[in-house]
């Protein structure tokens, strides 16, 4: 039988044995994030052997159901956990896992993403991010704004703002023309996740999302030990940009929007 988990030294016990897969679930132990997840596992012997977490910090609410190596155990949770779900669940799952909500959900795919993390600081420490500035909330409409011309699907929460580890780089004229944040950001934990890096369609080509990166794992360096992301596998470009700093291939997972039929 399930059970709801609100012990943070228990769960983070079993997330730490694969760090790098469960980056984003170690940043939402955050005090910061925590008021907003459900922890939801199945337990031998008070041991956890699948763990799911919900994010109800986003409408809607996001399901991460990432295999650690326990498929068996994480299908027979997802199938005591899919009858009490929502009718709307943005979902990260791990290839294959998906064919336990193809009875409940109508489900569309939103892509492969790679989960990639820093394992070369050095190469973060080569870029030259003079240009470089900080954000905070006074910045919300020119980030915005940047987010509406560059990049309409983010998955932005102004909130996360309050992590202050958003930075930009501004044209003369005080314009945003490349953004970059965090989705999660642990210092407790020592962790965080970027997100939300974009570029001014018309500035791309100049490498300024290598350098908005990179400034962005410069200041998260200082206060957490394990950086990560996720983008999409066809997002070429993107990757190569995030190669070439540094950060490696260490899974992969699918997106999904499930709606209840």
């Amino acid at each position: 039988m399930i059970q709801i988990l609100t012990d943070k030294s228990q769960i983070a016990a079993y997330l730490w044995k694969s760090p790098e897969i469960n980056l984003y679930h170690l940043g939402d132990l955050d005090a910061f994030f925590w008021p907003h997840t459900r922890w939801v596992a199945s337990l031998e012997k008070d041991q956890i052997t699948a763990l799911a977490l919900i994010y109800t910090g986003e409408h809607p609410p996001v399901l991460l159901a990432i295999l650690n190596e326990n498929e068996m155990a994480m299908r027979t949770l997802l199938a005591e956990l899919i009858p009490d779900l929502p009718k709307n669940v943005y979902a990260h799952l791990s290839p294959g896992l998906e064919t336990c909500f193809e009875a409940s959900f109508a489900m569309d795919h939103h892509g492969q993403h790679d989960k990639m993390v820093l394992a070369e600081t050095s190469k973060v420490a080569q870029v030259n991010t003079h240009q470089v500035v900080p954000l905070a909330k006074i910045d919300l409409p020119r980030i915005k704004a940047l987010y509406q011309a560059a990049y309409p699907e983010s998955w932005f929460n102004p909130r996360m703002i309050e992590t202050g580890q958003y930075i930009g780089i501004e044209n003369q004229a005080g314009q945003l023309i490349a953004v970059a944040g965090v989705h999660v950001y642990s210092p407790e934990f020592g962790v965080a996740a970027l997100g939300n890096i974009t570029t001014l369609p018309a500035q791309r080509g100049r490498g300024l999302a290598k350098i908005i990166t990179a400034g962005c794992c410069q200041r998260l360096l200082e206060t957490v030990d394990l950086i990560g992301l996720n983008v999409r596998s066809d997002n070429l470009p993107a990757v190569r940009v995030y190669q070439s700093i540094g950060f490696e291939k260490v899974g992969i997972y699918h997106e999904w929007m499930l709606t209840r039929l």
